[in-house]
């Protein structure tokens, strides 16, 4: 009798996971699909949006002002990665990696010494 209650909900269950599995999938990809076109088209609206109202208070032509298309090229980008790779390859010294160890025989060390764990009387 049990058994049949389970494999009931069992199957169930099967039609359930893959209906919220596809629901999730189609969730996921369209959250990125909304985030890259924001950052792909409106971004750049509102920041050419911006430069344009900044133009027409300095009382220049909005039409001779670049977009933010094309205010950097791919050469400036090139060489600001170059600068950044060179400096950060240059803050950490160049070191042999050999490490040396040189060991010394005490017997007497305060890390083990009973005498500071003991309560003066």
């Amino acid at each position: 009798m049990n058994w049949i209650y389970i494999t009931e909900s069992a199957s169930a269950l099967n039609s359930l996971t893959w209906t919220v599995v596809v629901v999730g999938i189609g969730i996921v990809f369209l959250s990125l699909l909304i985030v890259y076109w924001f950052f792909r088209y409106v971004l750049t609206f509102i920041l050419n949006f911006r430069l344009k109202s900044f133009a027409r208070k300095k009382g220049i032509d909005p039409a001779e002002v670049q977009t933010a298309k094309t205010i950097q090229s791919g050469e400036v980008n090139a060489a600001i990665a170059m600068a950044l790779y060179s400096y950060f390859n240059e803050l950490h010294d160049v070191e042999s990696g050999v490490m040396t160890i040189k060991r010394i025989s005490r017997h007497y060390s305060p890390w083990s010494s009973k005498l500071y764990n003991m309560k003066n009387l």
